[in-house]
Order: structure tokens, then sequence, then C-alpha cells
């Protein structure tokens, strides 16, 4: 028997009224996010033992057993140095991908209650109880502008398949908070919502989607790993180009075991890479 966990998660709660979501705010030291949210009941299914059934083209997600002799993970600059190296180099072994460029990431040890703390949070970011994707379909477009402004070279790497995988590893083996992920194919586009992420010190906008509470008729299926140990990985799909794959983004998030609520706050690293073939 799996240890299965029936929780909630914090879906957002739309208005219907046509308005977006609050965008999210996010300064040198503070991170604002202040979008009304509703807490869903679910059971989140532990796939331990079945984590071959997951891949990243069928359910968005994947789980993969890759040791790191990186353990500098509180120097920023070797994280982006040699961390990047070590997941580029693993995302084009999974995927057979022609090239992988990381281009993000965070590392996440600080409380479950971190956005309520009015000063400074951005600096004990923990865990984000919030569905969400990381990039909508246009805000990865934006990404891959960003990271290609001039035109024909952003034309060149556009007209191919290409993609926003994460790789999210654990720092210290996790009880408290696991990463929960919704499997795509359970979650249809008319669930997600466009929702704005305002950076302060640059004035640069990204888009992510949020998740608005499920129909009566939704079938959303959520899965996570008991117990996921430092070894493991997950690879997160955020966004595939191409529009016949079944699994082109998938929602996740932190959720709360209420066996595990006293456990130690969780620690991990997530880097996000971009995919070309």
């Amino acid at each position: 028997m799996g240890h299965h966990i029936r929780t909630t998660i914090n879906h957002y709660d739309d208005p219907e009224d046509g308005t977006p979501p609050t965008p999210v705010y996010v300064g040198s030291a503070q991170v604002n996010n202040s979008r009304p949210m509703i807490a869903i009941p679910v059971t989140v299914t532990d796939i331990t033992g079945h984590e071959s059934t997951f891949t990243l083209d069928t359910h968005g997600f994947q789980y993969h057993t890759k040791p790191t002799s990186f353990s500098a993970f509180h120097d920023e600059q070797q994280i982006a140095h040699d961390y990047y190296r070590e997941c580029e180099r693993l995302i084009r072994d999974l995927t057979n991908a022609s090239n992988v460029l990381a281009f993000d990431h965070k590392v996440r040890r600080g409380p479950s209650h971190w956005h309520s703390i009015k000063e400074n949070n951005a600096a004990c970011r923990g865990p984000l109880h919030r569905a969400h994707v990381d990039q909508s379909y246009d805000g990865a477009v934006l990404r891959l502008r960003e990271q290609f402004p001039n035109e024909t070279d952003f034309t060149a790497v556009s007209q191919k398949r290409w993609q926003i995988i994460n790789i999210w590893r654990p720092l210290s083996p996790i009880l408290r908070d696991p990463l929960a992920l919704c499997s795509a194919p359970s979650i249809p586009d008319t669930d997600l919502l466009p929702a704005s992420i305002i950076y302060l010190k640059t004035g640069k906008r990204n888009e992510s989607w949020t998740v608005k509470k499920p129909k009566p008729s939704s079938s959303h299926k959520w899965y996570y790993k008991h117990h996921q140990q430092p070894t493991e990985v997950i690879l997160i799909k955020c966004f595939d180009s191409d529009l016949t794959c079944p699994a082109r983004r998938v929602p996740h998030c932190a959720v709360e075991d209420p066996e595990h609520i006293t456990a130690a706050d969780r620690e991990s690293v997530e880097v996000r890479c971009l995919v070309f073939y």
C-alpha cells in the first residue's frame, strides 16, 4: 500500500467575471502573491514502485534516480556554473534533445508560510502551496524570446520542437510539503488561466498558468512520491511546442501531508531548462 495523502490543494478562486488574476510582484527582497485561493479536498496518490509508469510525454513528469556530486547549493554562482551543466546533460541523455540550455533556478528551504512574511521573504523562500505551471503557452514564448532576442535566432529555434523542462531535486529526504503533480491529460486547458508575474526591479513581465477551482465533473489526478530522496529527481514539463503531445504542461505544487506537519522544513532545488530538438 502506498502512502496516499488525503489533503487539500489551493486553486485560484476565479470570480468568473473576465478579470485577470492579480499579478505576482517579485522584488529583490519581497514576493507578493495576493491572489484569492480556495482549498479543494483531494487524494494525492503515492507512485512509489510505479515510477516508470509516468513519463514526460504521457503525464508531463518523470522520476529518475540520479545522484549528484554537487553540494554547494548555498552558492548561487556555483549552481549556475556547475549544477546547470549537470542538469543539461541529464535532460539530453533522457530526451535525446539536440541542445539544452539551463536559464534559471530556485533553491527553497524556508517555512511553509513564507509568503505571509511581511519583510524580506525572498530570502527564505519555501514551498509553493498553489497549483500552477511556471509558464503559460504565451509565457513560454516570452521566455524563449528573452533568451533569443535576435529575431533570426528566435525563428530558427522556434520552428522545431522545443520545450521547457524543470529538474526538481530534494536537498534532504522529504516528508513535509512534498511536491505533487497533476497528470497533464487529466486537466484541460479550460481549467487554466494565464497569470502575470511582474519583476519590479526590471519591469519585466512573465506569464504562468494558475489553476482554477475544478468543476464538479473534473477528474484532476494528483501524484507524488513518498519520502523522496536527494538521489531522486523529477523532470517537470512546463511547456511543449508539439501540439499533438498529450502532455504539453503539468500543474504542480507543494501539498501538506497531515502526518508530517511538524517535520523539518522542506529543502529543494529546481533548475529550469529550454530544450531543443
